[in-house]
């Protein structure tokens, strides 16, 4: 695990991490995301031009485009690792880039993230890495986390792998255990980086389902950065289309599909 990695593992507040995982009954109106006007540059490459984008509770976007285009970018600015260089980024409700520290961790505090890579420690068993942060910021006793994280490993089906080591895990159940940790907090925000990427057919599929049923369970807004189109096909609710810094076109699977947009045209053929 990266130290940027590190540094976005959620933290959580005693109380909540008490709570059983149950999600909401409904989905919300209210927006749990709302970006405007976001600008990110590095050096002479600018990378977002001015991004609007709204995400409800409840709604999962997903986040499609060349690579280099800003995605992952745009998952760190949400979740406060970089900074950007103008524009609003409202978490509910708070806006992230004038927080100070004390403060961004609070809001992350409403926020899960699955990593590219899972980003499991090499070093900790499964179970160990959906205890960590349990055991790190709450008190809670050993037999309530252990409890918990039990639970949480069978909502992702590894249950009957919580003493393996990462090493001894195939991909596809690291992401699953990466899922599982990202939940540990109940967040109402679910940042997902390529979910399915380095998967065969068949896993990818797997971990399609898996985030479709944990998104019914909990009501999370959900944003996916993937280039796996079919994938996005799967589990989004709508897709925007990331190209030259800003969303050039957004809507469902088929609203991309029948665009008459030549470069929209062309990232469905090649990528479907």
């Amino acid at each position: 695990m990266t130290p940027a990695e590190q540094q976005i593992l959620p933290v959580v507040e005693e109380s909540a991490a008490t709570r059983a995982i149950t999600g909401s009954s409904e989905k919300s109106d209210a927006p749990a995301v709302v970006l405007r006007g976001l600008h990110k540059s590095f050096g002479s490459q600018n990378v977002l031009d001015g991004i609007d984008l709204t995400v409800k509770s409840g709604e999962t976007v997903a986040m499609l485009g060349r690579s280099g285009t800003g995605k992952s970018v745009l998952l760190k600015l949400i979740i406060g690792l970089q900074k950007p260089d103008s524009g609003s980024i409202l978490v509910h409700d708070q806006e992230i880039a004038r927080l100070d520290l004390d403060a961004l961790n609070a809001i992350r505090k409403k926020m899960g993230f699955l990593f590219q890579h899972a980003a499991l420690y090499d070093s900790l068993s499964v179970e160990q890495n959906v205890d960590f942060p349990l055991k790190r910021h709450t008190k809670m006793t050993d037999s309530e986390r252990g409890d918990r994280v039990k639970q949480l490993l069978a909502s992702v089906g590894m249950e009957r792998d919580l003493k393996k080591m990462p090493s001894d895990i195939s991909g596809g159940m690291q992401k699953r255990v990466g899922l599982a940790r990202a939940l540990a907090l109940e967040p109402g925000i679910l940042l997902l980086d390529e979910p399915t990427a380095g998967l065969d057919p068949i896993t990818s599929g797997e971990i399609d389902e898996l985030i479709l049923k944990l998104q019914e369970e909990h009501q999370m807004a959900s944003i996916v950065v993937t280039h796996d189109l079919q994938s996005a096909k799967t589990i989004a609710d709508r897709i925007t289309l990331l190209h030259e810094g800003n969303v050039l076109v957004e809507g469902s699977f088929e609203d991309l599909e029948k665009s008459d947009n030549e470069f929209v045209s062309e990232f469905m053929k090649r990528d479907s």
